[in-house]
Parts: C-alpha cells; structure tokens; sequence
C-alpha cells in the first residue's frame, strides 16, 4: 500500500500564503472588470452612449484579455508566476486608474484593453501556483478557492463600488481601485515564491509530485511543434470549447446583470448594487463547494480525469436549466433566484475547468494549456456583452440573449462529455527541439 504523503508545516505555510494573495489579487482584478458594468448607467448617460456602443466597450477589456493569453502562457512556463504577476497587477491597476481620467470613448476603449493585458496572468498564475505547490488530491479545494475570488471580487463590487461612486463619482472610483492594485504588485513580488526558490527536502518534493497521472518536467518552453501537438489534441479542444461556453454566459452575467436589473426588472441603481451582490454570493459558494466534490471524487477512486469530467457535465446541465428558466421568469423574485442558481452552476463549472488544467497537462505546460483555456474562455466572453448588447437593443428584452446562452451552456457540457478524455502525456514523449510522429 503506497504511503499518503503529507505537506509539511513549512509548504502549508507557503500554501496558504500564495492561496491569500491568489484571492486578494482575483477580488481586485474582478472588482477592477466588473467597475464598467456597475458604472454602466451613469457613464453610459454621461458620455451619451447607446446600449449597442456600451456593449462593444464592454468588450474591449474582453478581446484584450483574450489575446494577452497567448504569449502570456509560455511567458508564464518559461519564467515562473513571481515577476509576471507582479508586473500584470502593476499594469493593470494604472490601466484601471486612467479609467478615471478618460475623456472619450476612444481613450475608455484603450484604457479597458490595457486591463485587459495586465490581467491576462492572473488565473494561469493560479493555476500554476496550485501546480507547483499542492498535490494531485489537493488540487480541487485549492483551485476552487482561488478561482471563487472571481466571483467573490464581483459580488463586492456591486455594493462596494455603488458606495464608491454614488460618494466620490465614477472618475474616483476608478482611481481608487488602481491605487489598491498597485500596493498588491508589490506585496506579490515581495513574498511569493517559486519551488526552485525555495530549500525543499526530498518528501517535500515528492508530496508536490503525489498522485500525477503524468510525470513532471523540467521547465521549458513550448517549440512550435509542441504547440501545433497541443492545439490538434483532442483534449485541448474539449477544454477551449467547454470554457468558452462557461464564460460566455459568466459574462452575459457579469457585464450586463446590473443593466438587466434596472432594464428589465425596473430597480434603482441602489437596488441594484444589493441586489446583484445575491447571485455573486451563490457564485462563490459554487466555487469552493466544487473543489470539495473534485477532491472526494478523486480520493474515492475516480480517475483524476473523471473526477473532473463527470461533475462538470451534470453541473452545466443543471446551468442550462437555470439560464432558460430566467429567461422565462415571472417575477423579479424568481429570476433573480433563477440567475443566483445559474451563477453557483457556473462558478463551479469553472473551478472544475482550471483544476482539471492541473491534472491534464504536463507539468511544464500548465501554463500554457491554461492559457489556451482562458483564451477559448473569454473569446466567448468578449463575445457576450456585444451579443447580448445589440439582441437587447434589436429586440427591447434580455429574453433571447438569455437562451442564447443557455444553448452554449449545453454546447460546452457536450464538449467536456465527448471530446475531455484522458491527460494530454504526448508533450512529455517529446524531447526538447523535436516532436516524435504520432
């Protein structure tokens, strides 16, 4: 019987560590996303936008962040979560602040992409944190706490930043949050660290490795080779077009909710601060309470894969029926329970997604899968808010928006259930500069 290896007092502390400064970071960068959509009312009377012109910049964070996927996934295996991090909360946080200082629509627009480029590492950096420091049977609780800050970070934003700007206006507001983020640049960069950064014993060591399915690599980076490998695997494709369905309807949420509830539920902007703060506390308890069921899965003899594939399918069942029901919702009581339930299926759709990085990519890789992931990911989120922006304006109601979302929701489940089999081990055959025909 194989000995269960178990963290010593020194890696819990460090795990703890870099799972606080996780969550600090994720609740700002999602208060920091989500200061548009609250301002939404106010800016878009303010700078005389349409519902149509909002939703595009809406967007602009969105493609943004998408893109910065990309080279900041092979950044982030090639030179590790300290430095990267640290320099993408220092950029984004003066991107947030210059939100405030912007006198058009063009400078709104760029000051939106920016964030969107400092933020890019943010949950790849989890993902990878979790990778280096927490074993395989770990992982599930570690990423959903990690990831839940997103929704944590949303839900404060609602009523904190309502506070905010009704007391300052929306130009402080914006400067406040930047200010915030860069005494958290520094904080990063001051006490996280890296394995290869830190004196570890051989148990240590082997504690971090416990329960891969794949073996560990060495870092390096993806050759161009590697990553065609990567993009034709069957795998890699569940996992991109399975988060893309997720953050589409995360962001059809999380951009327009606020917009929803004063539209078509007619409340006050006041209201409306409390109130959307309902679905992002359900979203949260979604979040951890998936990485609990990952981890029991898995200690109860499912594969490390299927302890991931099997609870994401039924959980974006049960999201589709949750979106659909909303759509239909006769009363404000009813739909905002009906978004709340959608909100904790997404949340944990979404921990599940990025703890199944943990365990389907080669060790050096995560990274870069991850980033993959995120780009698939927030493709479907830039495209929401456009969606959902030029539907409610062609149409006067969130009704067909919201089953077109639904319809994705069911897309991304089909995706994990037929296309999500089994840990990407091709990468590791291939030694450095070379691929190995399959």
């Amino acid at each position: 019987m194989n000995k269960v290896i178990e963290p010593t007092p020194k890696v819990k502390a460090i795990q703890r560590g870099a799972l606080t400064m996780l969550v600090i970071s994720g609740v700002i960068s999602t208060i920091d996303r989500a200061a548009l959509a609250v301002a939404n009312p106010l800016i878009r009377h303010d700078m005389g936008l349409s519902v149509a012109e909002m939703g595009f910049l809406l967007s602009a964070f969105l493609w943004a962040y998408a893109f910065a996927q990309l080279p900041v996934g092979v950044l982030l295996d090639r030179f590790g979560p300290r430095w990267l991090l640290a320099g993408g909360l220092a950029l984004w946080s003066a991107a947030q602040a210059m939100c405030g200082m912007v006198n058009n629509t063009v400078q709104f627009a760029v000051a939106r992409a920016l964030l969107g480029v400092g933020e890019a590492p943010q949950f790849p950096t989890g993902a990878r944190v979790t990778r280096d420091w927490f074993a395989a049977r770990h992982r599930g609780r570690a990423t959903g706490t990690f990831i839940s800050s997103s929704y944590l970070g949303t839900g404060v934003a609602a009523p904190f930043l309502t506070v905010l700007m009704l007391n300052f206006g929306w130009h402080n507001m914006f400067i406040i949050m930047g200010v915030l983020g860069l005494v958290m640049a520094a904080i990063w960069a001051a006490f996280y660290r890296s394995p290869a950064d830190v004196a570890l014993t051989a148990e240590e060591h082997a504690y971090r490795q416990a329960g891969d399915e794949i073996k560990a690599a060495s870092r390096q980076s993806l050759t161009a080779k590697q990553w065609g490998s990567l993009l034709k695997d069957r795998t890699t494709l569940g996992l991109v077009l399975g988060y893309f369905g997720i953050t589409y309807v995360s962001w059809l949420f999380q951009s327009w909710l606020p917009g929803y509830l004063q539209m078509e539920r007619h409340m006050s902007i006041a209201k409306v601060g409390w109130t959307a703060a309902i679905p992002y506390t359900c979203a949260v308890l979604g979040a951890l309470s998936a990485g609990f069921v990952v981890d029991k899965l898995a200690n109860a003899g499912f594969s490390l894969t299927n302890s991931r594939r099997l609870p994401i399918c039924v959980i974006l069942l049960l999201e589709t029926a949750m979106v659909a029901s909303a759509a239909v919702a006769p009363s404000n009581a009813v739909a905002v329970a009906a978004i709340s339930g959608a909100m904790f299926c997404g949340a944990a759709a979404a921990s599940i997604a990025w703890s199944a990085i943990s365990v389907l990519s080669p060790t050096a890789f995560t990274g870069s899968l991850g980033a993959l992931q995120n780009f698939g990911g927030f493709t479907g989120g830039a495209l929401a808010p456009i969606v959902t922006g030029l539907i409610v304006q062609a149409t006067g109601s969130f009704v067909v928006a919201l089953f077109v979302g639904a319809g994705l929701v069911l897309l991304a489940a089909c995706s994990y259930l037929f296309l999500v089999r089994g840990p990407i081990t091709r990468l590791e055959a291939e030694p450095m500069g070379a691929v190995k025909a399959a």
